[in-house]
């Protein structure tokens, strides 16, 4: 069963169509990487899903059900721009939103404790959050995201303000949540984190969907063939039916070779012909980063994926 699924949804700002006709399913329990450049439309449909705004066509539906108010306290949201209150007390206003999700006050300080001693901020109950740095900050507005346990959680540029260290504890947490049955929309301009993290991908170009599925099955899509080989000896001489795409001489005859296998190639004659010229040392296929996927797809122009109208 699908946790969200948006069928056919329009959004029009003025003479600005933010999504036109916008359809995506995503299943429970995965991770779901919302991609696009600026300007796709993607902060459309977040604001949609979370009811802040609406759709001027089509609908959305939360585990089978018509989108209503009741499912906001089912859903967290982490926005790009944080909106903690800087003069407040961390452990207050954490415990207000928690309330806000429905929580007791009671279950909600439990709750926030736990979370405290668990990323090792129990002496930030007492401080304003303006004391605080950008990465502790974002700590505190994580917590305020998941404590309700939420079914479905939104993270926009999560990893935003973290140092190296932070940011793989924060991925650690993500993976846990989605492990206990959480549903993750995860929409970032860090593709690094997309080929980490995700199980499958959207991507929105001028408010439309132009990629969409499991994150193999589009890899697999965009593979050309291609292959790298490492050998030492002379440059290889390639029979009929393999296209030499780059060559260097990494060393004394040392080759980097990217080779391409047309018809009537095979992967098997490509490594036969080779090893019977020179010594191989290492064989790899050329896959595709979602970098690559991504610049291909919506062209080097549109490639800045910054923050923004999304």
């Amino acid at each position: 069963m699908n946790q969200l699924e948006a069928r056919g949804v329009v959004k029009r700002y003025a003479a600005h169509t933010a999504l036109s006709g916008v359809s995506l399913s995503i299943p429970k329990g995965q991770i779901f990487g919302l991609l696009g450049p600026n300007g796709a439309g993607k902060t459309s449909l977040i604001r949609i899903i979370n009811q802040i705004t609406a759709p001027d066509e089509g609908e959305v539906f939360f585990s089978g059900e018509p989108l209503q108010p009741r499912h906001i306290e089912r859903i967290g949201y982490l926005p790009e721009e944080r909106g903690l209150y800087k003069k407040m007390k961390v452990g207050d206003q954490l415990l207000y939103l928690a309330q806000l999700k429905g929580l007791s006050s009671r279950e909600a300080t439990d709750r926030l404790k736990r979370w405290f001693v668990k990323f090792d901020i129990k002496d930030w109950w007492g401080k304003n959050v303006e004391d605080l740095s950008k990465g502790m900050q974002q700590k505190c507005q994580f917590i305020a995201t998941i404590v309700h346990e939420p079914e479905l959680i939104i993270l926009d540029e999560p990893f935003s303000g973290f140092d190296p260290i932070n940011a793989n504890l924060l991925k650690d947490e993500i993976l846990e949540l989605k492990a206990k049955g959480s549903t993750i929309i995860f929409s970032t301009h860090r593709m690094e984190s997309v080929e980490e993290l995700c199980d499958h991908i959207a991507l929105i170009n001028r408010s439309q969907v132009v990629l969409d599925g499991e994150k193999r099955a589009i890899k697999n899509q965009f593979k050309d063939n291609s292959f790298t080989l490492e050998y030492t000896g002379p440059k290889a001489i390639l029979p009929a039916g393999y296209e030499e795409v780059s060559a260097v001489e990494v060393g004394p005859e040392h080759w980097r070779e990217h080779i391409r296998i047309g018809e009537g190639g095979s992967v098997n004659g490509l490594i036969a012909s080779v090893i019977s010229q020179v010594e191989l040392r290492a064989f790899s296929e050329n896959i595709p980063s979602f970098n690559e996927i991504f610049i291909k797809t919506v062209g080097a122009g549109n490639a800045d994926l910054l923050v923004g109208e999304r």
